[in-house]
């Protein structure tokens, strides 16, 4: 009996623990008695058609595990969006090479690809077993509680506003924090479980899944640095007007487009200037400061959650088990049990491929400018342990002696 040859890649933006999915994947895969080689493809799809592979049976299982606590993608990564003439090249190259086992760990694009390749396989009538892996910091696969590198992402969100509360009280003015999420407001929503007290920022949260109009965000904006002297505000890169249009374009003169024709929101900084602009000119509030997280909230070193880690190798350690055991073709999905913990199941691939899922109603606050419990306690456990605590002087003050009241 010969024995199979896998091919593993990884796609899209990077995360804190998507290594730890590989090395799921490699580990899980040399365990395996019918597995003679185990292959990585560097830079995703594009190093599948280059053939640029590297031989990952060689690899130490000591170097493997250094790597997995690694955050970005070991192998690179790509964000070439597949068509169908593209997934032929892939398959030709992968009947080439005598793969037997693709897997493909990655978000909604790369399920698709997957699902394309599956599909020529199955038409060329050449055995081939296709398993996508999640992974998105987006939190936007379908069929998923949740998926490896969006809880990381949240806490060194969550972390980061509750930074930027911190430096807001001691110099008020206001804030405003963009965060990455062009259909999904999971990560935005993050910034709320950095608060402590009630008068804690982000006082107000914007994101996608609802329309956002100007005029109503600067009342917002006056209406609370009135009320606390200040205002953090946790911002969205996706948000929208009615008609669909990014805010991002509708303010800026000037656009920049990805390579997929769709106007970059994320790493220039132009939506949290804009809006900042916006505040100084409307209200007159002279203290606006404004970051754009970016790449920052990806692969953020020393600020990754215990369980996505142990969840991200889980994942493509399943990848492997359902490649051998399942006798199907699928893409692995997280689903939660009890009060937090997880199971996996292999769904099938058309079932997620290409689809967005956005946050449930039930999360976001009636408001529309925050987020409810049910968030919080839907996200706390993901978030992992050891968050870091913030506390206060407690307020005893002083009677005055020349201006007493």
């Amino acid at each position: 009996m010969s024995l199979c040859k896998i091919l593993v890649a990884q796609g899209g933006g990077p995360t804190a623990v998507i290594n730890q999915s590989l090395v799921g994947v490699v580990l899980e895969a040399r365990r395996q008695h019918q597995v003679g080689l185990v292959y990585g493809a560097r830079h995703g799809v594009r190093g599948i058609i280059n053939e640029d592979f590297v031989d990952l049976t060689q690899e130490t299982s000591h170097n493997l595990e250094l790597v997995a606590q690694t955050p970005s993608s070991a192998l690179g990564s790509t964000r070439d969006k597949p068509d169908a003439a593209y997934c032929h090249k892939i398959f030709k190259v992968l009947q080439a090479h005598g793969i037997t086992h693709f897997f493909y760990i990655g978000g909604n694009d790369s399920s698709d690809t997957v699902r394309i390749v599956s599909e020529e396989a199955a038409a060329a009538s050449y055995p081939l077993r296709c398993i996508h892996i999640p992974k998105t910091i987006d939190n936007d696969l379908v069929g998923n509680d949740h998926t490896p590198g969006f809880p990381s992402a949240a806490r060194f969100v969550a972390q980061a506003f509750a930074g930027a509360n911190l430096d807001n009280a001691a110099l008020p003015g206001v804030y405003v924090g963009v965060v990455m999420g062009r259909h999904a407001g999971f990560l935005t929503a993050a910034s709320a479980l950095g608060k402590k007290f009630p008068d804690d920022g982000p006082h107000l949260i914007y994101l996608p899944e609802r329309v956002f109009d100007l005029q109503q965000f600067l009342a917002d904006v006056k209406a609370t640095y009135e009320r606390f002297g200040r205002c953090v505000i946790a911002v969205s890169e996706g948000i929208h007007d009615a008609s669909g249009q990014p805010i991002a374009a509708q303010l800026a003169r000037d656009l920049e487009r990805d390579d997929h024709g769709n106007v970059q929101l994320s790493g220039n900084g132009a939506l949290a200037d804009l809006l900042c602009e916006e505040i100084k000119d409307k209200l007159g509030i002279k203290r606006v400061r404004g970051d754009t997280f970016g790449y920052l909230q990806r692969s953020f070193i020393g600020c990754v959650s215990d369980v996505d880690q142990r969840e991200a190798r889980e994942v493509g350690e399943k990848a492997v088990q359902f490649a051998f055991n399942a006798g199907r073709d699928g893409s692995v999905a997280i689903k939660r049990s009890g009060y937090y913990s997880v199971d996996y199941e292999l769904l099938p691939l058309t079932a997620v491929a290409g689809k967005t899922r956005v946050m449930e109603d039930e999360f976001i606050a009636a408001s529309g400018t925050d987020v409810t419990d049910a968030f919080r306690l839907y996200l706390r456990p993901l978030l992992g342990s050891g968050l870091p605590d913030a506390f206060r002087l407690r307020p005893n003050p002083v009677a005055k002696v020349l201006n007493p009241e």
